[in-house]
C-alpha cells in the first residue's frame, strides 16, 4: 500500500525536517491543496482547509486510514473563491505503518486528544497533469500567526 502526503512546510525539499523524515521517499511532486496559509511565530507554517475539502480524519490505525486514502476517490477540487492554491509536495512512501506515526509525533497529531494540528485526508491536485488525488496532510483547527497571502512557505 502506499501513502500520499501533501507537504506544504519543513517536511518539503530543502526544508529542515525533509531529509530526516523523507529518505527513502517513492516520489515527489509539485502539487497544490485548497486552503489559507499561516506563519506562527514557531518558524513554521499552519494551513487551515475548508471542512467540505476534508474525505476523511487520521485515527491511530494507520493501516485503516491509508486503505481509506487508497480506496477514496478525489474529484477537482472547486472554486478557489475565498481560498489560496496552496504550493507544496505530493510525497508517495510505501511504508505507511512506519511513516505515519513518525509524521503524527513530529507533528504532535494524538488521535481523539487536542493538538495543534490534525491528520485529514484532502483532494491534492498535482501541478504537473492538474490530476486530484487524496493525500494526507496536518492542517490546523483555526487560523492563527501571519496570513500568507502567496500560499507558499517560505513566503518569497
Amino acid at each position: 500500500m502506499q501513502l500520499n502526503l501533501f507537504a506544504y512546510g519543513t517536511l518539503k525539499r530543502g526544508q529542515r525536517n525533509h531529509e530526516r523524515f523523507c529518505q527513502g521517499l517513492d516520489m515527489a511532486q509539485e502539487a497544490t491543496v485548497r486552503g489559507r496559509l499561516y506563519e506562527l511565530p514557531y518558524g513554521f507554517p499552519a494551513l487551515v482547509v475548508s471542512e467540505a475539502d476534508v474525505l476523511g480524519s487520521g485515527i491511530a490505525n494507520y493501516l485503516t486510514d491509508v486503505k481509506i486514502q487508497n480506496y477514496t476517490q478525489a474529484g477537482p477540487q472547486g472554486s478557489l473563491l475565498g481560498w489560496d492554491a496552496i504550493c507544496g509536495e505530493l510525497f508517495t512512501f510505501n511504508d505507511p505503518e512506519e511513516r505515519l506515526p513518525a509524521f503524527d509525533d513530529l507533528e504532535g497529531f494524538r488521535p481523539g486528544e487536542k493538538s495543534l494540528y490534525k491528520r485529514v485526508l484532502v483532494p491534492v491536485t498535482l501541478s504537473e497533469t492538474n490530476k486530484a488525488l487524496p493525500a494526507w496532510v496536518y492542517v490546523a483547527e483555526s487560523p492563527s500567526g501571519i496570513y500568507l497571502p502567496c500560499a507558499r512557505w517560505p513566503a518569497t
